[in-house]
């Protein structure tokens, strides 16, 4: 029996990975690669096993993020007929999420192909094709199974699965597969991306028992401490401070699925706790909006505090009101307004969708902000961003970057180190095969390292895209 290595391997996008145990061959994820120049080619290269696809019997999908999920219409398209099973929660937010990333796609394409000939340059822009259409989107959702949290699953004979609550986004889940293979039993372990405790919206990733013959472990943060909750609400009330004394607008980049909700939660208790005057915030993202309604679907997922603060927003709606932006009329309205807007737009690392209209009005304005809350991973819009770039190229124009940049840590979906190693002292044994995925190589040098010597544990890979290893 072998594990391969797809995605995530080296870097934090495209999460891929086979279990191949010489009778049954099973995806856990299959991601897209997102940012830099070689995303594309990746994405077409990913699914490359050296067999048939359809000779893969079943998938599991982790969560809903497109850095998990978003290549699993590719797949159908290679012809993939088989099941694909997720938490009820993860099915339902790729309903909208697949078909989403197909129209992002399907649209980029189609304005590259009306820019293509800049005229300004005298040069051919290359049209870069979508990978998938919305309508083979649409055929990828009707393999989704959801299968509720704890649990098992049967999906082929001689294997088990089971999701376990991760606490990273709705629905998302680290899985343990249970696999009879040559006449013992293996326990694989999947960590997915996990969560952080005692953190607002979700309940906390459960923690894992026993033994492991093979653990895949993310590595994200493996390199790092995040701020606290208490400095990170600092920032943000500095930054809102500075915006509304300068008279600019507030941009804020976030993923529709997870890191939306966790910021209009944050920004209501604080107002809640009178830490910042009533807001009313614009959410201009049809799938963020989506995805929001979807977790208020979901009472079951969220935690104590979250429900509590739902009832008090409810019972207030003077001190704190959301407005959902529906049509691109209307989101255009709001490049119109010059001062106190709170705009939460997609995407978290300004690569597409409507942020980037938001970021080409307001980066070239000294008094607005924009306040990046989430990883950016190499390549994207936002991580330039981050590393203070003085211009930026948007939609083929140079926009120059006059705005404050914030950059609030503290408020990643991603377990950091001290959290990662807390999750693995969960196991009474050391499990006999550690593979650190999902994490750009120094942060996963710096996670062996500290597994090593927190944990004692040496038995421990860093895989790369390509690689198989044998359990």
């Amino acid at each position: 029996m072998r594990i391969g290595f797809f995605g995530a391997a080296g870097e934090v996008t495209g999460s891929s990975y086979l279990v191949d145990t010489g009778k049954i061959r099973f995806l856990v994820d299959c991601g897209m690669f997102q940012g830099g120049a070689q995303a594309h080619a990746k994405n077409i290269a990913a699914l490359d096993f050296g067999f048939d696809v359809r000779q893969i019997d079943f998938v599991l999908i982790t969560h809903a993020h497109i850095d998990h999920s978003g290549l699993l219409p590719r797949l159908t398209v290679l012809g993939y007929r088989g099941p694909v099973y997720a938490t009820p929660a993860c099915v339902d937010l790729l309903q909208i999420l697949l078909p989403d990333s197909a129209h992002i796609q399907e649209k980029e394409s189609e304005w590259q192909l009306r820019h293509q000939h800049r005229k300004d340059r005298g040069v051919r822009m290359r049209v870069t094709p979508p990978l998938y259409t919305v309508a083979q989107a649409g055929s990828a959702l009707e393999l989704l199974k959801g299968i509720p949290l704890g649990e098992w699953l049967q999906p082929a004979e001689g294997i088990r699965i089971r999701f376990h609550e991760a606490g990273h986004i709705l629905g998302s889940a680290w899985i343990e597969a249970i696999i009879n293979h040559g006449g013992r039993q293996r326990r694989i372990i999947f960590s997915g991306d996990l969560g952080v405790f005692d953190r607002p919206v979700l309940r906390d990733p459960e923690m894992p028992t026993g033994e492991a013959d093979a653990l895949l472990i993310e590595s994200t943060y493996g390199n790092r401490e995040h701020r606290s909750l208490e400095s990170t609400e600092e920032e943000i009330v500095t930054a809102f401070e500075r915006t509304r004394a300068q008279g600019g607008n507030l941009i804020i980049p976030a993923f529709a699925v997870g890191r939306t909700q966790e910021v209009i939660y944050i920004l209501a208790d604080l107002v809640r706790r009178r830490r910042l005057q009533p807001l009313k915030i614009y959410v201009d993202s049809p799938m963020a909006n989506t995805a929001t309604h979807i977790t208020l679907s979901h009472p079951e997922l969220l935690d104590t505090q979250t429900r509590d603060l739902l009832d008090w927003v409810r019972a207030h709606p003077d001190q704190f009101t959301v407005e959902f932006v529906g049509d691109a009329n209307q989101s255009r309205a709001l490049n119109d307004v010059k001062s106190g807007a709170v705009i939460i737009s997609a995407s978290g690392m300004c690569e597409a969708g409507r942020i980037k209209y938001h970021l080409r009005e307001n980066l070239p304005r000294s008094e607005c902000t924009v306040m990046i809350t989430g990883f950016q991973a190499f390549g994207t819009l936002g991580r330039r961003l981050v590393d203070g770039a003085r211009k930026v190229t948007i939609f083929g124009q140079t926009v120059p970057v006059r705005a404050k940049i914030y950059t609030v840590g503290g408020l990643s979906a991603h377990a950091d180190q001290p959290t990662l190693l807390h999750w693995l002292s969960g196991f009474r044994l050391p499990p006999k095969q550690i593979f650190t995925v999902h994490g750009e190589a120094s942060a996963q040098e710096a996670f062996v390292e500290a597994i090593k010597e927190k944990l004692g544990w040496n038995a421990i890979h860093s895989p790369r895209r390509g690689e198989f290893f044998e359990l």
